[in-house]
């Protein structure tokens, strides 16, 4: 079924029929609002977030086996081990609960709002007012990074292969990483760890591929399993056989191969 792009996809997970019934009705009256899920527990909203990707969740607190805080816990781990975490961007949630201490828990772990059962009219209304103004301005934050990686694509098919910037999946999050933050890449089997400042990001990527995207007047390869940046390498110390020992800003000291020395050299000479 082809939906509206346009519109806000909305999920309803309760385990009371009565209650989701409630919520559908007045999302019913709402033309930009399109309900994609409604789940009676939470290992079905997991499954139903990470199929239909919605941008809003009404999500009861007290459910059997997978409460509604098992579930953003969950999601904001990403982990595979939970009944079926998102994978893409994670929702806003909107809890709802009969009990206060529930609601002052929803906000310690960053839910947009919550609904006190029983809620009338106007206190649903007041939380959606709020939950659209929050979809849509992530919106037109996404937006902008698109656009900004639509401008990297066009200039990358004029002859510029090199990316200012990477996108890089994490814990059910998506990052835009600009290559200038990368301090150095560290091989890790069929990834490439992203070493940038105190932060460490995991990309599906070879290191041949990886050398490819980066700017060489900035990025260095300077052994099979490292590339530097060098504007982060504080000293180059000789060690034997004409290879090197790099220092970077952080402290972290690598090994530069003597296959890869020459390009050292070219940097000191």
């Amino acid at each position: 079924m082809i939906t509206d792009p346009s519109k806000i996809r909305v999920a309803i997970v309760d385990d009371e029929e009565l209650s989701r019934e409630r919520m559908r009705a007045l999302l019913a009256e709402h033309n930009d609002i399109e309900v994609v899920a409604e789940c009676a527990d939470g290992a079905e909203a997991l499954r139903a977030i990470d199929d239909k990707n919605p941008d809003l969740v009404f999500l009861d607190v007290q459910m059997p086996d997978v409460d509604g805080f098992d579930v953003v816990e969950a999601l904001e781990r990403g982990d595979p081990s939970s009944p079926s975490p998102n994978g893409g961007k994670a929702p806003a949630i909107v809890f709802v609960t009969a009990h206060d201490d529930h609601a002052l828990k929803a906000f310690e772990i960053h839910a947009l709002d919550f609904l006190l059962k029983p809620f009338d009219e106007a206190r649903f209304e007041k939380t959606l007012s709020r939950a659209r103004r929050h979809v849509r301005q992530s919106r037109d934050t996404v937006d902008s990074r698109l656009l900004a990686l639509l401008e990297d694509l066009r200039t990358e098919r004029r002859g510029h292969r090199h990316s200012d910037r990477l996108i890089v999946k994490s814990g059910g999050r998506v990052f835009f990483l600009r290559t200038e933050e990368i301090d150095w890449v560290e091989a890790a089997g069929n990834y490439v760890r992203l070493h940038a400042r105190s932060e460490s990001h995991l990309l599906r990527e070879s290191m041949k591929n990886m050398e490819a995207r980066l700017d060489p007047s900035t990025f260095v390869r300077i052994h099979r399993s490292a590339i530097v940046n060098i504007d982060r390498v504080k000293e180059l110390e000789p060690w034997f056989h004409g290879e090197y020992i790099v220092i970077m800003r952080d402290g972290t000291r690598l090994t530069a191969s003597r296959v890869y020395s020459d390009r050292l050299s070219a940097l000191i000479e």
